[in-house]
């Protein structure tokens, strides 16, 4: 989502965007600026969070001081604490030199602590301690340093309010962290900006490729103004690559767009029972599975299964991701099988699955649906945009 600084789109801070969502984004942008208050970060996955907390740091005080992310998902919980307090030589097997710390590293900077919500319960009491006191414990180390001075900002795609219910996140660190909070808006609820993120990425690939700008048909925008985006910036940015490497300049149909994507702008237009719908991070999740399946081509057993039994998705998550799976194999379950990645022998394991759980979904209703993927009927609503 960042932009360069030659870009003619509407930008603020590497964000583009002339809503009135975009406008209250940037909004708390210099408010938050304005302070060392700690700094929650929220949104799907993909809005750009990053952008967002990078953009805080440059406006503040700390901006000739360092920005360092740490992605609190990517790294293992055992190596985490030595990544972020640092370690002395010969503390653990493989500790050949001394390990100053993500954290002493951001010493009179900022520090993004990305996936916040991923951590585990033992790293949140050390984040915790840190925050009251600035002191950082090295592991393996004997010796007392200075408190580190860093800003702390957080962010997370999970709803942390639900994690702390669920006794997965600590309250108090919570209400450490949630001083001042800034929700990062998805791109379905900034329509009007996909046009211009459109450009600006297709000038950005054209230009770091060496090939002619991509020309989009008015039916070709339709479509991707009116997609839902759940991956959001990334997913767009992606996209527009994937564009501009495949064709040369020459106008874009959607027939001609990524077949992965058409077939998620299928599943998504497809009409659903209201029941069946779902809104917000909840949508956004059950895109990701789909695509998993039917794009990465990932197990059932290891994507949806795996999950549901963490409890990181619920029952309508299942159904859901069921009930597009068989609108893609007209009510078969068998087929559902292959298309969700799983063996032939699996067939009982899996209805038992759903009916144990109550994911089982009748298949009459799906067996005049077709299996073709074909973009939805639009009206045009703007010029082509290069």
């Amino acid at each position: 989502m960042t932009v360069t600084a030659a870009s003619p789109s509407p930008a603020f801070n590497g964000l583009i965007g002339a809503t009135d969502v975009m406008r209250s984004l940037q909004a708390d942008i210099d408010s938050a600026s304005r302070s060392n208050a700690k700094v929650l970060l929220t949104g799907e996955t993909g809005v750009g969070k990053e952008v967002v907390a990078n953009a805080i740091h440059k406006r503040s005080a700390r901006a000739g001081g360092p920005f360092v992310t740490i992605n609190c998902a990517g790294v293992p919980d055992t190596l985490l604490e030595s990544e972020f307090f640092g370690h002395a030589r010969g503390s653990f097997t493989g500790a050949f030199r001394d390990n100053p710390g993500l954290l002493r590293q951001a010493h009179h900077g900022t520090v993004l602590l990305d996936e916040v919500g991923e951590m585990s319960l033992r790293m949140q009491a050390l984040l915790l301690r840190f925050l009251e006191t600035g002191e950082i414990q090295t592991v393996g180390g004997t010796t007392t340093r200075p408190p580190v001075d860093a800003r702390v900002i957080t962010a997370t795609n999970r709803d942390l309010l639900e994690a702390v219910a669920a006794r997965e996140f600590r309250q108090d660190l919570y209400y450490r962290l949630n001083v001042f909070h800034v929700r990062v808006p998805a791109l379905r609820e900034r329509k009007p900006d996909v046009a211009l993120l459109l450009a600006h990425y297709g000038s950005l690939f054209s230009e770091q490729y060496g090939r002619p700008a991509p020309m989009l048909s008015p039916a070709t925008l339709d479509l991707l103004v009116s997609y839902e985006w759940p991956g959001n910036i990334r997913e767009l940015r992606n996209v527009v690559e994937r564009i501009v490497l495949r064709t040369n300049g020459t106008l874009v149909e959607p027939e001609h767009l990524p077949a992965d994507l058409l077939l998620r702008v299928r599943v998504a237009s497809s009409e659903q029972p209201a029941a069946g719908r779902l809104e917000g991070v909840h949508r956004a999740r059950v895109d990701t599975l789909i695509e998993r399946l039917l794009v990465n081509k990932e197990s059932f057993w290891t994507t949806v299964y795996a999950m549901f039994m963490a409890r990181d998705i619920t029952r309508d998550d299942v159904r859901f991701v069921v009930r597009s799976g068989l609108e893609q194999t007209r009510g078969s379950y068998r087929s559902l099988l292959e298309l969700f990645n799983m063996g032939a022998d699996d067939y009982k394991r899996f209805l038992g699955f759903l009916k144990q759980h109550d994911c089982h979904i009748p298949f009459q209703g799906f067996r005049a649906v077709p299996i073709t993927v074909r973009p939805p009927d639009s009206q045009r609503i703007a010029e082509p945009c290069a």
